[in-house]
């Protein structure tokens, strides 16, 4: 999801600014009304200034000398005005929180699900870090523009207005110079914007690429601690870190420069006025209290423009990260649910599943570049599962076959070719069926942080406890169940942490059992457990897949013996399929993968019995 690049540039950012309001309807919802308040807050500012010069004009530097009363009255409507502008402005910094917080709410939610209709090979090819970034980082990044860059952007824009109008019923000539002086300053802002751009959008891929980092060191801390790496891992964090630093850093040190320069333009801008004042003054153009006033609104006008760097270094962020949102939302959704098309798609057909794959070919997105396609890990593949049929699928590492059951559960989708169930394309079917009527188990199955009841009744909401103890009995694991100290109440920790990894694909297995689907894909779930477990495993499985369609991604060839039919699968291509007695008792590819496996079967008995004989 970083192939597609607006062009940096200030009508790149504007698009990107455009589209993301677009994409959050609850930020128009109401502006004018937010508009007008911060008008009126903004008019109180202005008070002041004209305050001022009144006093001047009319209660302190008058012929007849020092007038309080005119200088009370003027002071208390200033006051009045000013209460009024700071209840005003109250309630425009609540509209814009609220609206704020609704909008990028319903935009976090948004791009989380959209991550959720990709596929899984757009998820292999991204990195987790900068995937959760895009939901959390990069929206918060947008959250607080909007409630402090916005809110300025909204406040500043009516203080210039009406600074500027007033500045010209006091003194065109003054306010000439003042424009003038500060109009270069546009071109400026124009070129720091240019590469605050490029420096924010480092800074913000540089926080999914520490993301990635940290989260994949804490995961792995095991793995981190048993192999003694720690000093290695901390390396590549700090790596990670530091380059997150030097582009912030980078860009940084342009935001500084920018606002240096706005301060600069201000201060030669007010350095003018106040000469060419003087030279007004003399000639009688503009009275004491005018020019007084005067330096005042010039404070008020600069302020915006001084405000406006600061304000384009946190817009840049936030178009930086919105940026990198809709880079996320413009992913076309290959695995979305046909449910949410024109048509609602369709249910998987009634019966026993049958499966059909008509030239299916798969290639994954490369590593980074998600929009591009590596070299094809399945070619032309053609063949049909009977329904209620037990099919081991078989081949080395690399083969194709475990991609062979992704696609037949649509984590991902063919680039080429077709797969039908019960001659329904699966493109065209409902998730709702489909996770209904299909269930895959793959070897790392994931639990998630709550009980073991918990994970069961992910695959059945209304499960009671006596369903679940008794699948549990019916898989013949009741025994392990009520061995553990809170049974089916027992935690399983984050990731199914708390159990071991046998234990884990245990529940992952009843999980499936409670599901009840017509179509089972295991990706060999019982590879982990212990030879006492496996056998009564491999006896409840058997109950479990009878009367429904099976398949199994076999990396002990006992399954394939097991098997009504194996399909074997040998770079990318199914090159046999039959029953393991056929199979084995020809050349091929699985005769040559049997015995291999045969051996090695065999090489460990024979260790033992050496040692039996030599003590």
């Amino acid at each position: 999801m970083t192939g597609r690049r607006e062009p940096v540039t200030a009508a790149g950012a504007w698009n990107t600014l455009v589209r993301g309001f677009k994409l959050s309807p609850e930020l128009r919802r109401g502006l004018g009304v937010t508009l007008l308040l911060a008008m009126i807050a903004t008019g109180g500012k202005v008070v002041v200034p004209v305050a001022l010069q009144v006093t001047f004009d009319r209660g302190l530097l008058t012929p007849a000398g020092v007038q309080p009363d005119v200088i009370i009255r003027y002071c208390l409507a200033a006051v009045a005005v000013l209460a009024g502008a700071a209840v005003a402005g109250y309630f425009m910094n609540r509209r814009l929180v609220e609206a704020t917080e609704t909008a990028l709410s319903n935009l976090r939610v948004r791009t989380f699900r959209h991550i959720h209709d990709l596929s899984q090979a757009h998820h292999d090819a991204e990195h987790r870090g900068s995937l959760v970034s895009r939901v959390t980082a990069d929206v918060d990044t947008i959250s607080r523009f909007m409630q402090w860059g916005g809110i300025l952007l909204v406040v500043n824009l009516g203080q210039l207005v009406l600074a500027t109008a007033v500045m010209a019923v006091y003194s065109w000539q003054l306010t000439l110079v003042v424009v003038v002086t500060i109009a270069p300053l546009v071109a400026v802002l124009r070129w720091f914007q240019q590469r605050l751009s490029v420096a924010y959008d480092l800074v913000r891929a540089r926080v999914g690429d520490m993301l990635t980092a940290v989260s994949e060191s804490v995961m792995g801390a095991a793995v981190i601690r048993a192999y003694g790496i720690e000093d290695r891992t901390n390396r590549r964090v700090r790596t990670t870190v530091d380059r997150y630093f030097e582009a912030q850093y980078r860009a940084g040190r342009l935001s500084a420069f920018m606002f240096s320069s706005g301060e600069v333009f201000a201060a030669v801008a007010l350095a003018a006025a106040l000469a060419l004042g003087v030279v007004l003054g003399t000639g009688g153009q503009v009275t004491e209290g005018q020019l007084v006033a005067f330096m005042f609104l010039i404070t008020l006008f600069v302020g915006p423009v001084q405000v406006a760097t600061e304000v384009l270094d946190q817009a840049q962020t936030a178009i930086a990260g919105w940026r990198r949102v809709l880079d996320v939302l413009d992913t076309p959704a290959d695995v979305a649910d046909p449910a949410l098309r024109a048509d609602g798609g369709r249910d998987i057909p009634p019966g026993p599943l049958g499966v059909r794959f008509e030239g299916v070919r798969f290639a994954y997105p490369v590593r980074g570049r998600p929009h591009e396609r590596g070299p094809a890990v399945l070619r032309d593949v053609s063949v049909t599962i009977a329904p209620q049929s037990r099919v081991a699928v078989v081949g080395e590492t690399g083969s194709g076959k475990s991609t062979f059951a992704k696609l037949l559960t649509r984590l991902a989708d063919p680039t080429q070719g077709t797969i039908r169930l019960n001659g329904a394309a699966l493109s065209d079917v409902r998730f709702d069926s489909l996770r209904e009527r299909v269930i895959m188990v793959p070897q790392d199955d994931v639990l998630f942080d709550t009980t073991i009841l918990g994970n069961a009744r992910l695959a059945r909401a209304d499960l009671s406890r006596e369903q679940a103890q008794l699948a549990f009995t019916e898989l013949g694991l009741r025994d392990w169940l009520d061995a553990l100290p809170e049974g089916l109440d027992t935690p399983v920790g984050e990731r199914g942490e708390h159990l071991s990894v046998g234990e884990r694909q245990l529940v992952a297995l009843a999980r499936a059992y409670v599901a009840n689907p017509d179509l089972l894909v295991l990706d060999e779930a019982t590879s982990a457990v212990d030879p006492a477990t496996e056998v009564r495993l491999q006896r409840a499985l058997e109950g479990l897949t009878r009367g429904r369609t099976a398949l199994a991604i076999a990396h002990r060839l006992s399954t394939a013996e097991a098997a009504d039919e194996v399909l074997v699968f040998d770079q990318g291509r199914l090159v046999q399929r039959g029953h393991h007695r056929d199979l084995v008792a020809r050349p091929g590819v699985y005769r040559d993968l049997h015995a291999s496996w045969s051996a090695r079967q065999t090489a460990p008995a024979q260790v033992g019995a050496q040692a039996h004989v030599a003590r």
